[in-house]
């Protein structure tokens, strides 16, 4: 082997590097809300959990980045120990997958249908059909397509690569010396950890082992302890993606440590016996490519036929190796180790969204309620709340922000820039909520009275006010688009109430029905409720935005208007349900 074999070993092990990343990435993109349902039917059930974890990393390829998404569930809450074990087991087995599809490049044959199947045959094929649907196509989905068919592509060609340039080493006597050293199980163990805990990923090192293969002086009695040994390197990943966690997710990365480390000491305990005593001729030949990806498949399926049952004792040890403290801990609201999953990270913004969205409203429900029957209770209460809403905008719009500078779909960047227009409208609805408080406080500390026509105008202004965030809230909970639809024409109503109301004032002053004081504080609260209302418009108009697939939410709302007809039916009914009464009531 001369310095231009190794040249090409380098470059074939990036190509095969590179190309092992970009398709992972771009199969989770293409997968997108299909790994959020497959990850939401996580259960307590062994079988269950066992199955997700499995199907999981078949789809993104790499158990390391399933069980540092696993680390990062179990952080924020999302999924006990006891899930995560389960899910563990099942990455440990989907991981095989992608051994079986570099054993490809092994097949030998005369026929033309064998010929077909080598990765050298239809690679070029696949190849073609990425960088077209890559260049040429606007959709996300097909350009994704073509990111997984291209990655492919080079991942086989940087395997090829490899190959061809190990294939000198044959008859060299050094790297025969090498895997007659690798005879000895310990040996063939650690340097199977060393090299995955290196590049991150036992399918990568599974890969590189396969092309050594090619040279034929791999035998699987050196190739099954370096399988073996993969498996704890590749726990590397998770055990630093828990620094700074919280102690079940240390223990989450500790219990896939554990599984390797224990599922690996059994069997290559039992490896050794046989070998001692049964001496068997097979661990003497040279290791095919398909030979070594069925060894990975088997070892991988023993550990957990050995581990699965035992699951409760590995909860337990963990629990012992990470002792509990007196002070209990919170999950962490955003994990950042989910946003390497864009997908998942965005269905965890959603609902603290949804947390955030109904902190703003209760806060505001009891402002006006501090209205009617104030006590510094509720008033700290509503100031609390409206914290909790400052300190989510604050996490949410930093979170997004980080999600959408990688690299996500264009279904899930439109949802995380809704999201990022929606929590400020939650949040000054808040600080409203607080601008009411403070009015409700100034009313009791100075005995403030206000007329009972104006009283009888703030309780029908609270009721729109009422109906319209609880359309708000539908519209942005449940993505109902007809409750998005009431809110404009009701905002409307709000509006003209609004200036009916202040005029009404006016002439409670004039007439001196009203004391000077009472009016400036019913003066703010006309306009904190009614920029309540614009708020809830704002919120209803993300919502249809998603459904036109328009970002501006004026458009949305002038396509509101556009129908005429319905938009006019709904208002004269807003406006026969709240304005008659009230001017009634004034005169």
């Amino acid at each position: 082997m001369d310095i231009f074999d190794f040249l090409s070993l380098l470059g074939g092990l990036s190509l095969f590097l590179f190309g092992m990343n970009v398709m992972g990435q771009a199969l989770e993109r293409r997968a997108g809300s299909g790994l959020r349902t497959l990850l939401g039917k996580m259960t307590t059930k062994k079988a269950a959990g066992l199955l997700t974890g499995l199907a999981v990393t078949a789809v993104i390829q790499s158990s390391s980045a399933t069980t540092v998404m696993v680390v990062g569930f179990v952080n924020s809450g999302l999924m006990t120990l006891a899930q995560a074990i389960n899910v563990i087991m099942g990455a440990n087995i989907g991981t095989t997958v992608t051994a079986w599809i570099l054993s490809l490049a092994g097949i030998d044959g005369g026929s033309l249908f064998v010929q077909l199947l080598k990765p050298s045959s239809f690679t070029p094929v696949l190849a073609l059909a990425g960088i077209v649907l890559y260049m040429f196509c606007r959709s996300d989905r097909k350009k994704d397509t073509g990111m997984i068919l291209l990655g492919f592509a080079t991942l086989m060609f940087g395997m090829e690569s490899m190959s061809g340039a190990v294939a000198g080493l044959r008859d060299a006597p050094g790297f025969q010396r090498l895997f007659l050293l690798f005879k000895n199980p310990l040996l063939g163990v650690l340097a199977g950890a060393v090299l995955t805990a290196v590049i991150q990923s036992s399918s990568a090192s599974v890969g590189i082992l396969q092309a050594l293969a090619v040279t034929g002086r791999v035998t699987y009695g050196a190739a099954i302890p370096i399988i073996m040994g993969q498996n704890i390197g590749t726990c590397v990943t998770a055990l630093l993606s828990a620094v700074g966690a919280n102690k079940n997710a240390k223990r989450a990365a500790l219990v896939h440590l554990s599984f390797n480390v224990i599922g690996t000491a059994v069997w290559l305990a039992a490896f050794a016996l046989v070998k001692a005593l049964a001496a068997p001729a097979l661990l003497d030949e040279s290791a095919s490519l398909t030979g070594i990806a069925a060894a990975h498949s088997v070892f991988n399926v023993l550990c957990t036929a050995l581990m699965l049952p035992l699951s409760g004792f590995l909860e337990r040890l963990v629990r012992r190796l990470v002792p509990d403290t007196e002070r209990p801990e919170t999950p962490s609201e955003l994990d950042e180790r989910l946003l390497a999953t864009p997908p998942i990270a965005l269905e965890r913004c959603h609902e603290t969204a949804a947390r955030m969205a109904l902190c703003a409203m209760g806060t505001l429900r009891d402002a006006i309620s501090a209205l009617r029957d104030y006590s510094p209770a509720l008033a700290r209460q509503v100031r609390d709340g409206e914290e909790r809403t400052d300190h989510c905008e604050d996490i949410l719009g930093t979170y997004l922000v980080k999600l959408s500078a990688g690299q996500i779909s264009e279904a899930d960047s439109g949802e995380a820039a809704e999201l990022l227009k929606v929590i400020g409208d939650f949040e000054r609805i808040g600080d409203h909520a607080v601008n009411i408080i403070d009015s409700a406080e100034e009313i009791h500390e100075k005995d403030l009275v206000l007329s009972d026509s104006a009283r009888e105008e703030m309780d029908v202004l609270t009721a729109a006010i009422g109906e319209i965030t609880d359309l708000a809230m539908q519209a942005f909970l449940h993505k109902d688009l007809d409750a998005a639809e009431r809110v404009e024409p009701l905002e409307q109503v709000i509006d003209r109430m609004k200036e009916t109301f202040r005029t009404h004032h006016i002439q409670r002053l004039q007439q001196q029905k009203c004391s000077i004081a009472a009016g400036f504080v019913w003066n703010d609260l006309l306009t904190d409720l009614e920029r309540v209302s614009d708020h809830c418009s704002n919120i209803a108009g993300c919502v249809i935005d998603r459904t036109l697939g328009s970002l501006n939410v004026h458009e949305s709302v002038r396509a509101i208007r556009s129908d005429r007809e319905r938009f006019r039916e709904r208002y004269d009914a807003y406006l026969q349900k709240y304005l008659p009464s009230a001017s009634t009531q004034s005169e």
